[in-house]
């Protein structure tokens, strides 16, 4: 795969994951049987494993895009394409020794939790640095104290932020009046635009359909589980952390649920987001990572959502944000959308919305992978 058709996979393909099919050349081809439901590690799932031996295998990926988010590269850094579990290149044995040192260092001073990450140093170069930058510009001279400002109005509680969200988007009743809705557009990445199907019915079933010259890139949510498809070839299942970003998105009435999802919120100040003055609402949820939510002060509405993946080396950052709202049967919705990761984002702009159209629920459903031709009788 060249580093261009790597890029289309990665934010064609994963509008709600990750590297899809760019890695999948490690699958070990294990005879091992594996006890029903017990997840695989990492060393049971991919050939030649030395340092994440332990770690879950649907981590593998994630960590992974955690590496190259940090570092600013692709997985030919590291890896020799089409062989991934071949040490050839000295980049993978460095890459080893880092993940030793992280994990030694933050077990000896930060109790094993994941203070000091790949991005700790390298901030987005292959290379960190070691040596202070000098600076194009003079110092300032340190400014005289200011007098103390007046405190500001005090911030608004969890409930009063999001009930007048739920009051923007046109009410309760206006909401569970909309059953499904389809939609259509375009979706921009890469200096590109494609166009784009969505489909989604209540409660949380979503499929996005991007159709390219090779073939069309879907992002599907049907309920329960995810599942992606690309270019023809057979749909793959979403890891765990895939599918719970995947049912965020797919959640139909989420002004209403979201006081359900979370244990509780922590409203804090932010700064402007665009020609926005926003309000932070941090959600909270036990073994999750926190989910920041930033709403517009004047109409309520939501302008951006960050979430992050838990990985084996850190927490992969997804930056959504809202825009161009408009009343469909008295629902706001939003008619665009732009999603943004550390090495890229995409824009989809919707062009066509319909409401309370019938849906078939099988629209969502992964199709059945082909069985293979049975062996052919020997002579």
């Amino acid at each position: 795969m060249n580093s261009s058709r790597a890029k289309a996979v990665l934010f064609g393909a994963g509008l709600a994951g990750a590297l899809v099919f760019a890695i999948s050349g490690i699958r070990a081809q294990s005879g091992t049987a594996q006890a029903a439901g017990e997840p695989k590690t990492a060393e049971q799932a991919f050939k030649n494993i030395q340092i994440l031996k332990s770690t879950p295998a649907d981590q593998i990926l994630p960590t992974m895009q955690f590496v190259a988010n940090s570092l600013g590269v692709e997985c030919e850094f590291c890896h020799v394409q089409g062989a991934f579990e071949k040490d050839d290149k000295k980049t993978k044995a460095t890459a080893r020794r880092m993940m030793q040192m992280q994990f030694a260092i933050n077990k000896d001073n930060f109790n094993g939790e994941p203070q000091v990450t790949c991005n700790s140093c390298h901030r987005g170069s292959h290379a960190p640095v070691g040596i202070p930058i000098i600076s194009d510009e003079e110092p300032k001279r340190p400014e005289a104290p200011k007098t103390p400002a007046t405190p500001g109005p005090a911030l608004p509680t969890a409930d009063q932020v999001l009930d007048k969200f739920l009051q923007a988007v046109g009410g309760a009743d206006a909401l569970q009046k909309v059953t499904t809705r389809s939609s259509r557009g375009t979706i921009s990445f890469s200096g590109g635009k494609s166009p784009i199907e969505i489909l989604a019915k209540a409660p949380n079933k979503r499929i996005s359909t991007m159709h390219t010259p090779n073939g069309d890139s879907i992002t599907a949510f049907d309920g329960q589980s995810g599942w992606l498809g690309n270019g023809g070839r057979p749909p793959r299942d979403m890891s765990p952390v895939e599918a719970q970003a995947a049912g965020f998105d797919a959640d139909f009435s989420l002004p209403l649920d979201l006081k359900k999802m979370f244990d509780s919120f922590r409203v804090r100040p932010a700064d402007k987001i665009g020609e926005h003055d926003v309000v932070q609402l941090i959600g909270i949820k036990q073994g999750q990572p926190p989910l920041r939510l930033y709403f517009d002060q004047q109409s309520g509405l939501l302008v951006r959502s960050v979430r992050y993946a838990e990985t084996a080396l850190g927490r992969n950052p997804t930056q959504v944000d809202y825009a161009d709202y408009r009343d469909q049967n008295g629902v706001k919705v939003p008619f665009r959308w732009t999603l943004a990761r550390p090495l890229g984002r995409f824009t989809i702009q919707l062009e066509q919305v319909q409401q309370n159209v019938p849906i078939d629920n099988s629209k969502f459903t992964k199709p059945a992978t082909p069985s293979a031709p049975p062996p052919a009788p020997s002579k």
